[in-house]
């Protein structure tokens, strides 16, 4: 199983020990039937909107359906990249999709509390909404920019899943609407969510642009090791604006009837640990930039 994990300093308790296990043996049951990561993606996707549409309901029953369903869903979310890694099947497609998937099951679970709490709170619920789901984008791109960069340091290309936007750029110009519309458009998609990832990070884009035009993206030993250093503290931020935290926060928010609560923590918990985060980051990567041009030369 630990093969077919990303690294030890970027999985998160609950991961480790409960959603790593349950993925590597759906992925093994998955890669015995032939079932490829990419469709396992999709079921994970079916499962976790299935579940945000149970939060619709004020029933008990109903809701606790929808966190099993959930808790379902990702587990398939951890067994497909652990399939992927596990049979070598790791492509962009895969990449996008399973962006992908998390953003479709929290569009679900809002709309189904928005429909849930208009009638009490009419048109407010929207702008609340809203605002929390504008945040929690921001929250999850950087939360993921940042874990794969570290992983990019960490393991280097092969072992990440960092990508630039010039790159991506390259690559969606090859393409064509007419002759792979669906492909096209998720690369335009992805291409912009890498976009906004960038702009969130400007010390760190002019970091890692110091190592392209100096260092031919070849990071000296020295700068890995005390890159990893300073990142790694970060990593438990990264993850707490991940799933894990923010399913715990909605569980109990449905669990008492006070869903609306949910989008009060994305607001200020998540924003605050956010911010923090991004800040740290960017104090950072601007020391590095300026000591990798001294070293240079």
């Amino acid at each position: 199983m630990e093969a077919t994990l990303k690294s030890w300093d970027t999985e998160e308790f609950i991961d480790i020990h409960f959603y790593r296990p349950m993925g590597y043996r759906w992925a093994l049951f998955f890669r015995k039937i032939g079932i490829t990561p990419n469709s396992v993606t999709l079921f994970a996707i079916m499962l976790g909107i299935g579940a945000g549409i149970c939060f619709y309901f004020q029933n008990l029953y109903v809701n606790i359906a929808g966190i099993l369903l959930l808790i379902w869903a990702n587990t398939y979310d951890s067994a497909d990249g652990q399939l992927a890694r596990m049979t070598g099947k790791m492509s962009a497609l895969g990449r996008m999709l399973d962006g992908l998937c998390g953003e479709l099951w929290f569009i679900t679970i809002y709309l189904a509390i928005i429909f849930r709490l208009m009638p009490d709170w009419g048109f407010y619920i929207w702008i609340l909404a809203a605002a929390a789901g504008f945040c929690h984008s921001k929250q999850a791109a950087m939360a993921d920019y940042y874990r794969n960069l570290h992983l990019h340091f960490l393991k280097g290309k092969a072992g990440s899943e960092f990508e630039n936007s010039r790159m991506l750029n390259e690559a969606y110009q090859q393409m064509s609407w007419k002759q792979n519309f669906f492909y096209t458009f998720a690369s335009y998609m992805y291409l912009n969510y890498t976009i906004g990832q960038e702009k969130q990070s400007p010390n760190l884009q002019q970091m890692l642009n110091v190592l392209r035009v100096n260092y031919k993206n070849m990071a000296p030993e020295w700068f890995r090791n005390s890159f990893r250093t300073k990142s790694l503290p970060l990593m438990k931020y990264a993850n707490i604006l991940s799933f894990n935290t923010r399913a715990i926060a909605l569980f109990i928010s449905i669990g008492i009837n006070m869903p609306w609560l949910y989008f009060v923590f994305e607001l200020s918990v998540l924003n605050a640990l956010m911010i923090y985060m991004i800040v740290t980051h960017e104090k950072f990567s601007a020391a590095f930039a300026q000591q990798l041009k001294s070293v240079a030369e």
